[in-house]
């Protein structure tokens, strides 16, 4: 634990403005960023007696080891660079939400020659119109399927969309009236996208021009005594009505607005999110956070808007923001949330009337993802912590084991040999954490000599992290280290190694610490054949109980290794395969190996060519022919293919690989 006295900046040498400052730990990690109108009063409020501070902070500033600051002009120019700080170093003091699932989106890809509509869900692209979120995928499903009646857009696939094409006829859809089947050309890409655009204008509320301009045609169409376009008509505005129905209006002036609340107690927060477009609720999220930093529900508001909108723009940022408390910088807010959007954002708390109601409606929500989350939250926690105290006490450790490291070796009959390690902290596995390794300090098959080799590698880097001067230790390793506050590899040590094997792997990871100097790390293994947990030194393992939560934890961790290292060891087994002769020739790319195969058709007729006849093929010079040639020669070619029924030797053909 630091005192924060020996790293409080000097009087006078905080300067009076806004900006942004970081705390960053003994390691150089960034673990807090924070924003202020003036530098000078924040900072400095950290810095007052401990007993004065909350446990929180109390725990920040004696976790930190220092703290830095940068000068910005405006509280708006603060705004921006906290939340890209935030999003940069992933500070642990800071409050971060977490979706609480991966709601699913309504998609139109208008950046296909034919738009398709889908659901989608992760990250959004670039050039694909998104409506919702959604509670449920089949809600999107439902929608889209009455509304295809009116606006018959694709919804196959790339790979299907292209065999319909190849068969020249559409598929049920097409027939059915559902699709303009624009693979077999009944609409042109133009009268497609038409169609394409009509249904994103519906889904964005401008509902009621295309209904009119259907009753006209019904209308038209029944005085033409056109009585079957008529009847087809008006089911198409039964259609629309009911797509509308399923969402009821809930805002009678067609406001597009995002209301926010949230539920919070004194350890977690959760936040709900109703998005309102053209007075009707199109998507519904929510999150959950810790409350790792002592914040107030202004706070939490202003967190939420940040990660809401931090990556959107445009229409995505709605006319009006709805929240249950205004944040401390209202005005900086305000005007970071219009330039997001390109036009002017009302920010503010509804007092009266629809709105209101409709925020008590989002709050209601929130308290009910909060207690939900609380439910299946304690019964996780209490099954992880009675899983990491039986490991505990039947490993004699004293305390917990939080943090969980586990190594598995993988090999095919003792080619492409590598390692993994994975990474659980308080039970939970933390993918980011995870590590693979190439088997350096040898060749063949030594799975104990491999684990010795991964175990010391990793723990060099270690100590080379430890290590305060930036010296680092080992060939492995860079000359310097980064000082940029992300969190680093290896930076973090375990409290427990476990290895994939039985008393020889285990042995070979305690040795591997003993010369290190490392002492404080415990070391086990599990063998998978009776699942016994074998201890350094010990002749005889432990054996869990079956029913054992610890025992089912270190299987856990254990299958999750051995799973990692296989995927690992089989990319690296399909590249070694797919590489050939043409591979070893310097400075030739793929495009132009494509080139010379294309030109002789195989690489057995490549291989009898001659120079000149090489430098023939486009973009080929005299001295790389010659190093093809040079790499033909001295690649053997491969077993001629035999057909076992008749016994004769298939002759290569013309499509033979490149590589």
């Amino acid at each position: 634990m630091a005192d924060p006295s020996s790293y409080r900046p000097k009087p006078g040498e905080i300067p009076d403005s806004p900006g942004v400052y970081r705390f960053r730990d003994e390691h150089r990690r960034v673990i807090y960023v924070g924003k202020a109108k003036s530098l000078r009063q924040r900072v400095a409020s950290y810095f007052q007696d401990l007993a004065n501070l909350h446990p929180r902070t109390r725990t920040m500033v004696t976790t930190a080891a220092s703290v830095e600051w940068t000068v910005v002009s405006t509280e708006v120019e603060a705004l921006q660079l906290e939340y890209s700080w935030i999003k940069e170093f992933d500070p642990r003091f800071n409050v971060k939400y977490r979706d609480d699932k991966s709601y699913p989106y309504l998609a139109v890809t208008l950046n296909e020659e034919f738009p398709r509509v889908q659901v989608m869900r992760g990250a959004k692209r670039k050039g694909v119109r998104y409506f919702g979120p959604y509670g449920h995928a089949w809600a999107i499903r439902e929608t889209v399927d009455l509304m295809l009646r009116v606006f018959p857009v694709r919804t196959c696939s790339a790979g299907v969309f292209r065999n319909h094409v190849q068969k020249g006829r559409p598929c049920l859809l097409g027939y059915i009236g559902k699709c303009s089947a624009p693979c077999v050309g009944r609409v042109t890409p133009e009268e497609h996208r038409e169609l394409a655009e009509e249904f994103c204008d519906f889904m964005a509320g401008r509902t009621g021009t295309y209904i009119r301009r259907l009753e006209k045609q019904m209308m038209a169409a029944a005085e033409e005594m056109e009585f079957e376009k008529a009847a087809r008509l008006r089911d198409d505005i039964g259609a629309l009505k009911r797509a509308l129905e399923k969402n009821a209006v809930v805002l009678a002036d067609a406001t597009d607005a995002d209301l926010i609340a949230l539920a919070e107690d004194e350890l977690e927060a959760a936040v709900q999110i109703f998005h309102v477009r053209g007075g009707r609720v199109r998507g519904q999220r929510g999150w959950v956070t810790d409350k790792v930093e002592n914040v107030d529900t202004a706070g939490l508001v202003e967190h939420a808007l940040q990660q809401l909108y931090g990556e959107e723009s445009g229409d995505a940022v709605p006319k009006e923001v709805l929240v249950p408390a205004l944040p401390e910088d209202t005005d900086a807010v305000t005007q970071w949330l219009s330039g997001r959007r390109g036009a002017n954002v009302s920010l503010r708390i509804p007092q009266r009337g629809d709105k209101k109601d409709l925020m008590e409606t989002v709050q209601r929500n929130a308290l009910q993802a909060l207690a939900l989350h609380k439910t299946k939250r304690a019964s996780d926690l209490t099954t992880r912590s009675r899983a990491l105290e039986e490991i505990a006490e039947a490993l004699g450790l004293d305390s917990a084991p939080l943090r969980i490291e586990c190594f598995d070796i993988s090999h095919l009959q003792g080619e492409d040999v590598v390692a993994s390690m994975v990474v659980f902290e308080d039970g939970l596995a933390r993918k980011s954490e995870y590590r693979r390794f190439q088997i350096k300090g040898f060749e063949g098959q030594d799975d104990v000599r491999s684990m010795h080799e991964v175990v010391t590698r990793r723990f060099k880097r270690y100590l080379a992290e430890k290590d305060r001067t930036g010296e680092w230790i080992g060939d492995d390793v860079p000359d310097e280290a980064p000082d940029d506050g992300r969190p680093r590899k290896f930076a973090y040590p375990p409290q427990l190694v476990v290895v994939d094997g039985g008393a020889p792997q285990v042995a070979a990871a305690q040795r591997a610490l003993d010369e290190l100097g490392i002492d404080d790390v415990a070391v086990c293994g599990l063998a998978k054949r009776l699942e016994e947990v074998w201890l350094p030194h010990d002749a005889d393992p432990v054996v869990l109980p079956r029913s054992s939560e610890g025992l089912y934890l270190l299987q856990r961790v254990r299958d999750t290794a051995h799973d990692f290292a296989i995927r690992y060891q089989r990319s690296k087994r399909t590249t070694r395969i797919r590489t050939g002769p043409l591979d070893a020739v310097a400075g030739l790319g793929q495009a132009r190996k494509q080139a010379l195969i294309k030109h002789f058709g195989s690489v057995k007729r490549l291989r009898q060519a001659t120079i000149e006849q090489i430098c023939e093929v486009p973009g080929m010079g005299r001295k790389t022919a010659e190093s093809v040639v040079a790499a033909l020669a001295q690649a053997a070619p491969a077993a001629p293919a035999v057909n076992t029924a008749t016994g004769e030797i298939i002759e290569e053909n013309d499509g033979g690989s490149a590589t």
